[in-house]
């Protein structure tokens, strides 16, 4: 008796076991388990930098120049549909981004010649600048811009990115006309697209910029001094002199925040100095 008795406890035992263990397998394989579902929603909240739809269509203003054909190109390959507009049309770069580019010519002082160009424009990104007389820096910088953000408003453009110029301090009495330009154009913004108008103030922007035929290697120069003067923020404040120690920064870099800054809903609108311009070019 003793010999069956244990016999039925082991037996009991085995088959407690088995329960366990056939529950275990069982939750582990059923597709309904939070355990196998739980790895993927981590994975999908933890994802980042998902390229915007390719309907989302940016137009870029200047965008065949220096800083505008970076931002062009950074674009494209981030798979969006890129328009660029200036007075000039399209750009004499011979690169493969450039043929994924529609290329509008046009002047932002005259609206009718080119208010077609933000026809399905989700985001617009305005490069244009230029210097000259006190009268006709106001015009480029300030008139210029102002009608682009009054028309992409009036269009129901998401969001705005205007590349601005960081404070030189004495260089502002120099170039009154371009900072005072700049300005006005930076108060629009704001009162246009409060909440999707971003300001990007670089300093000296760096890079391989073209002169007719030749290229010049500017970052040569303007790479050292970004890695120097960014760690160097404390004589940014100096009184007078400090603003001539603002870091240079790449027009890559310039590129990037900007795109990205046009793109991501979540981008805080407001304005970004070079330092965070540096500090937002690192992400990827």
């Amino acid at each position: 008796m003793v010999l069956i008795s244990r016999l039925l406890h082991s037996k009991s035992t085995v088959s407690r076991l088995f329960g366990i263990s056939g529950r275990r397998n069982w939750r582990l394989l059923s597709s309904d388990s939070n355990k196998v579902d739980e790895p993927f929603k981590v994975e999908e909240a933890e994802t980042v930098n998902v390229p915007p739809p390719p309907t989302d269509k940016l137009l870029v203003l200047g965008g065949n120049g220096f800083v505008g054909s970076h931002v062009c190109k950074e674009a494209v390959e981030r798979g969006l549909s890129v328009a660029s507009l200036s007075r000039s049309g399209r750009s004499n770069i011979q690169e493969s981004w450039a043929n994924n580019v529609t290329w509008h010519q046009g002047s932002l002082l005259l609206p009718d010649s080119w208010k077609e160009a933000l026809d399905g424009v989700t985001f617009v990104i305005s490069c244009v600048g230029g210097f000259g007389s006190n009268s006709y820096m106001y015009k480029i910088n300030g008139t210029a811009n102002i009608n682009a953000i009054r028309a992409a408003a009036e269009k129901g453009v998401k969001r705005f990115v205007y590349i601005s110029a960081a404070d030189f301090g004495v260089a502002n009495y120099l170039l009154q006309g371009y900072y005072q330009g700049k300005k006005a154009a930076e108060a629009e913004l704001m009162a246009k697209f409060p909440y999707g108008g971003v300001i990007l103030r670089p300093g000296f922007i760096h890079g391989t910029r073209r002169v007719g035929s030749m290229k010049l290697p500017i970052s040569v120069i303007g790479t050292p001094l970004e890695m120097i003067l960014q760690h160097a923020k404390p004589l940014n404040r100096l009184p007078l002199v400090g603003p001539l120690f603002t870091p240079p920064v790449s027009g890559t870099s310039v590129a990037k925040v900007a795109v990205r800054a046009a793109t991501d809903p979540v981008f805080p609108p407001g304005a970004v100095d070079v330092y965070g311009i540096l500090r937002h070019g690192q992400h990827k």
